[in-house]
């Protein structure tokens, strides 16, 4: 009997988001393919540093501690080739994460096997692999360098907190090409949305991965029942550029789509950094990359989706 991935929310992760191999990928670029695996040989027992999505990673695993069969996987997709896979492999050991599944493409594409592991998300550090992935209807965002420590600190302990713009992420971006068409209209596109309201946006690029979400949050209300001592870890928010009168179409949509979250916030137009430096969510998603500035304490994924990805739209 096979192992039974189809059960396990996924995420799969390519080493240069999880680990730093900026100085490797220089190599690479600059010196050559040769030089690349020269050095890598040379430094076969050289461990990592952590990289962007590390902290995230390592987070999202602990919930294998505290939920019952074992529910989230994560699986390494890299470029590099199995001999030059050692060092990557190492330092999973080293940092003791529960990561034993891989793919090696030998630098070829490797996205087209995102479903043969479940993977209901693909993290890269790399927008070039992000958005091929993407155009080819893959869930994937590229992890933003921001300032995070090593560890998250906060004063929720245990919390698991996820973040999502919603327009071009959980549901699609009708409403923001309708926005964009609208530029010099803003009154027109609130009469439509507000027109709109009860009619449901189409599903996102991550919509697969909140319904995931929501799946361990069902696991988390029935181990409460079980417990009533239980703490929920698992949190979840709307962090969205609508405001009053756009904003009932996101409840609209969330209710079409069988999923609630923990909170919204419709910040029409403000700073959303402004929210989320007090939230600290452990990741947050958007398709618009000024809005991953002047974030802190938190993984930045750019999610290349969409109108605002075609030449640099309104953020929505």
């Amino acid at each position: 009997m096979g192992f039974p991935i189809t059960d396990k929310f996924v995420i799969a992760v390519s080493a240069s988001a999880l680990f730093d191999t900026a100085k490797e990928d220089r190599i690479f670029s600059e010196e050559g393919v040769d030089s690349y695996k020269k050095y890598q040989k040379e430094h076969e027992g050289d461990i990592y540093e952590r990289g962007v999505a590390f902290p995230f990673i390592q987070k999202f695993l602990k919930l294998n501690e505290v939920l019952d069969g074992q529910p989230v996987e994560v699986v390494l997709f890299t470029r590099n080739s199995p001999d030059l896979g050692i060092r990557i492999m190492e330092s999973i050991k080293h940092y003791r994460l529960n990561i034993s599944r891989a793919h090696f493409s030998s630098g070829e594409y490797n996205y087209q096997y995102l479903p043969s592991f479940n993977a209901c998300l693909f993290l890269s550090a790399n927008p070039e692999h992000t958005r091929a992935a993407m155009k080819e209807g893959f869930a994937a965002g590229t992890v933003i360098k921001t300032d995070i420590q090593d560890e998250f600190s906060d004063s929720h302990d245990g919390e698991l907190r996820f973040a999502f713009d919603f327009d071009g992420v959980i549901a699609d971006d009708a409403s923001e090409k309708r926005h964009k068409d609208n530029d010099e209209q803003l009154d027109k596109y609130f009469e439509n949305e507000n027109k709109d309201a009860r009619t449901p946006l189409q599903e996102g690029p991550l919509h697969n991965l909140i319904l995931q979400i929501a799946k361990l949050q069902e696991l988390e209300k029935q181990k409460y029942e079980q417990d009533h001592s239980y703490k929920k870890l698992i949190k979840t928010a709307i962090v969205t550029a609508r405001n009053a009168p756009a904003d009932e179409r996101v409840i609209t949509t969330l209710r079409d789509f069988h999923v609630s979250v923990d909170q919204a916030f419709f910040m029409g137009g403000i700073d959303k950094s402004r929210v989320l430096n007090i939230m600290r969510p452990h990741i947050y998603f958007d398709d618009d990359r000024r809005n991953l500035q002047n974030l802190e304490n938190v993984v930045a994924v750019h999610i290349p989706y969409g109108v605002l990805n075609e030449d640099g739209g309104s953020a929505n």
